[in-house]
């Protein structure tokens, strides 16, 4: 059974390094063969803020950036979220993204990638598994944070990662592939 991993960019700012730090998780999920690995983009998305009128867990959407993506997470077996810490935060789309569906989260394997200062972006990361707890993912422990993640893009614009790095992402993809099989069933109930 091939498992649909959906790796999204959180971060919407200009100037933002989001995506060339999902084309490198993306790079290594994809040595996992248990998941097809796609990508996403919150800015393509361009959800705006709370715009339906009704609440999510009725599931009557209207508007069809929220139908799109709802049927992005609902496609999904597990999730990685790469996020920056904006002032100890994570940025405003990730939270709206999160709040504008609900029950496409329900037992949803996550894992969070963040990249930040001295930190990592560990707060942020701690700050979405809070929130994704809230609405029934099952956030992993394990996060993967980026410290001075500048230090890991190059001339050219792409993030090279150390090796602990891509044992740590490696890592997060096999944990999500485990519990993306055990909490399959428990999606369509």
């Amino acid at each position: 059974m091939t498992l649909k991993l959906k790796i999204i960019t959180a971060s919407t700012r200009p100037g933002r390094v989001g995506p060339t730090v999902s084309d490198w998780a993306v790079k290594v999920a994809k040595e996992n063969e248990k998941f097809d690995v796609e990508l996403v983009d919150l800015a393509e998305i361009n959800l705006p803020l709370l715009d339906e009128k009704h609440h999510p867990m009725m599931q009557k959407y209207e508007h069809d950036h929220t139908k799109r993506w709802s049927s992005v997470i609902a496609g999904a077996d597990a999730v990685i979220f790469v996020t920056p810490e904006y002032d100890y935060f994570p940025p405003a789309s990730l939270i709206n993204a999160v709040q504008v569906l609900s029950r496409e989260w329900k037992y949803l394997p996550i894992g969070v990638v963040s990249y930040g200062g001295v930190s990592g972006g560990l707060r942020s990361a701690q700050e979405v598994r809070q929130l994704l707890g809230n609405v029934g993912a099952y956030a992993i422990q394990q996060t993967m944070p980026i410290p001075f993640f500048p230090q890991f893009i190059d001339d050219k614009g792409e993030f090279t990662a150390n090796a602990k790095m891509n044992e740590g992402i490696a890592g997060m993809v096999d944990e999500l592939a485990k519990l993306a099989v055990v909490l399959k069933p428990l999606r369509s109930v």
